[in-house]
C-alpha cells in the first residue's frame, strides 16, 4: 500500500537567504514534480509574502514555513533579551505563515542551533525550563495566528538540549500546549536514533511534518539510512503530510558552513532534486 504523503523540497538546496529572487526556483521545483516548497525564513525583512503567494499560486505549490536559530535566536539564553529576539522573529514567522496559508512554523526552535556543550545537570535544567516556558508562549501566540508550530529534534552535534523523539516527547508534554506538535528529519534520526520504526512510532499522531536526506545529507536512497524501517513507522502513526527534501549547497558559504558541508553532495543540485524526488515517489510506492 502507498503512502498517503506528498513531497517537497526546501529552496536551501539552491540558495540562502530566501528572498525575491528565490521566487525563480518555483517554476523549476514544480516542474520537477514537487507539491510543497519549503520557505527558510532567515530575514522576515526579505520576504515578501504578496509576491510570494503569488508564486505559490501562479506554480501550484504548497508552502511550509521553517524558522533559522542563530546565536541571538536563542530561548534557552541567561538573557532574556534573547528571548525577546526570538519571541519578535517567531511573531514575524507566524504572520508569513498565516498570510501564505501554511499551519504551522518548523524547526528547533527551543534553542540556538550549534548550541552544543557539556553542562551540569542542573544547567541544563534551567535551560530545559525556560526552553519549556517560552515556548508556551511561543504557542499562545502561533495560536493566535492560527497556527502550530513543529519542533525539531537535532544530532547531538548541533544541540545539547533535544536530540532524540523521546526527548522531543518529553519536552512536548512539559509545553502541554495543543499547538505543540512535531517534525523529524532523517538526517539527525539516522545519527542519534537505534530505530527509525520506533522512533517515529515515539511521536505518533504529534508528527506534522517530516524531511529527509541520506545519513550522510546527500540525496535520498545512496546512503545508510534504513528506508524500509523510517516507512514502517509513517505507516503505523498515519502520516499524512508532506516529505521534504533538506539539504545544502556548498556554493552558500555561511550557510555551509553552519551545516559543515565542505564538499558537493551531488553532481548538480538539480539533480540531487530529480533523483532524491524519483527515489522517495518509489519508496512511497507512489510510482
Amino acid at each position: 500500500m502507498a503512502l498517503d504523503v506528498t513531497f517537497g523540497v526546501s529552496t536551501w538546496l539552491w540558495t540562502s537567504p530566501f528572498n525575491t529572487k528565490t521566487l525563480e526556483l518555483f517554476p523549476k521545483i514544480k516542474k520537477m514534480g514537487f507539491d510543497a516548497v519549503e520557505i527558510p525564513v532567515e530575514d522576515p525583512a526579505l520576504v515578501d509574502v504578496k509576491e510570494v503567494k503569488a508564486a505559490l499560486a501562479d506554480n501550484g505549490l504548497k508552502p511550509i514555513i521553517c524558522g533559522a536559530f542563530g546565536p541571538t535566536r536563542d530561548l534557552t539564553h541567561d538573557d532574556p533579551k534573547f528571548h525577546q529576539i526570538c519571541f519578535d522573529y517567531l511573531r514575524a514567522c507566524f504572520e508569513i505563515s498565516a498570510v501564505l496559508g501554511a499551519r504551522f512554523v518548523s524547526g528547533p526552535m527551543y534553542s540556538a542551533v550549534g548550541k552544543a556543550r557539556l553542562v551540569s545537570d542542573e544547567q541544563r535544567k534551567i535551560e530545559w525550563d525556560r526552553a519549556v516556558n517560552n515556548l508556551y508562549k511561543v504557542c499562545q501566540m502561533a495560536e493566535s495566528f492560527g497556527q502550530e508550530i513543529a519542533l525539531e529534534t537535532l544530532n547531538r552535534f548541533e544541540t545539547d538540549l533535544v536530540n532524540t523523539a523521546k526527548d522531543l516527547m518529553k519536552m512536548v508534554a512539559d509545553i502541554n500546549h495543543p499547538a505543540a506538535k512535531v517534525l523529524l528529519d532523517g538526517f539527525h534520526l539516522s545519527i542519534e536514533e537505534a530505530n527509525l520504526e520506533e522512533a517515529v512510532r515515539t511521536v505518533g499522531d504529534k508528527l506534522i511534518h517530516v524531511q529527509v536526506s541520506e545519513n550522510h545529507r546527500g540525496i535520498p536512497g545512496t546512503g545508510q539510512t534504513n528506508w524500509e524501517s523510517f516507512r514502517r513507522g509513517l505507516e503505523a502513526v498515519g502520516y499524512r503530510g508532506v516529505v521534504s527534501i533538506e539539504s545544502f549547497t556548498p556554493n552558500v558559504q555561511e550557510l555551509a558552513g553552519a551545516v559543515c558541508i565542505w564538499k558537493p553532495l551531488a553532481p548538480s543540485q538539480d539533480g540531487f532534486a530529480e533523483q532524491g524526488l524519483k527515489f522517495l515517489k518509489e519508496w512511497a510506492g507512489r510510482n
